[in-house]
């Protein structure tokens, strides 16, 4: 169960939108490495976890994610609030305009949707993998940074980008920790002689 706080993890008030940045930022939504993926992955992944303390960890993790998922959709709602036409043709932002208006999609910043199709289910693959996603998702958000001159939303961007960061450390630690797990046990992948 969640006990939802109705504010956000860290405040995001973007001054000046800005309908090209918000095409990019979009990524973090629903985009390969964004916070959609995440949060799902992470909270799906705690069902086969055989170690509370990792359980707890994906818990705890993807439940952040949902917070942060939260926060690019505002970040990407206050880019693209008040747009006239003229902004949305100039910005190039007439693409996305055209199958979601300004409502936030999950989508990559290239238009693809979001997919499931990377959740596997084994323990040792999954701990992996996350680590990967967080470095991919710190990744994402330097870009970002590399593309924007807002203040505001680096204010939000660099928020975001250490968490990624701590992530990455706790994964660290519960992929040590499983496998710590299973040499105890003697098991045959983890200790082969």
């Amino acid at each position: 169960m969640f006990v939802y706080e109705k504010k956000l993890q860290y405040p995001v008030k973007i001054k000046n939108p800005n309908p090209k940045l918000a095409a990019a930022i979009i990524s973090q939504y629903g985009g390969p490495h964004g916070e959609l993926g995440a949060s799902l992955r992470y909270l799906s992944q705690r069902y086969s976890m055989p170690y509370a303390e990792l359980k707890g960890l994906l818990t705890d993790i993807g439940t952040e994610e949902l917070g942060h998922l939260e926060m690019v959709g505002t970040i990407v709602h206050q880019l693209t609030r008040n747009l006239s036409e003229e902004d949305i043709k100039t910005a190039g932002f007439d693409t996305y305009f055209v199958d979601h208006t300004t409502g936030v999609y999950p989508t990559a910043a290239s238009g693809f949707p979001w997919s499931a199709g990377s959740i596997s289910g084994d323990m040792i693959a999954d701990l992996t993998e996350d680590l990967a996603a967080e470095q991919k998702a710190r990744l994402t958000y330097d870009n970002i940074l590399r593309l924007s001159d807002d203040p505001d939303v680096n204010d939000a961007i660099k928020f975001l980008r250490a968490r990624e960061i701590v992530h990455f450390q706790r994964f660290g630690e519960g992929l040590r920790l499983a496998k710590d797990r299973l040499n105890e046990k003697n098991v045959y992948f983890m200790n082969p002689s």
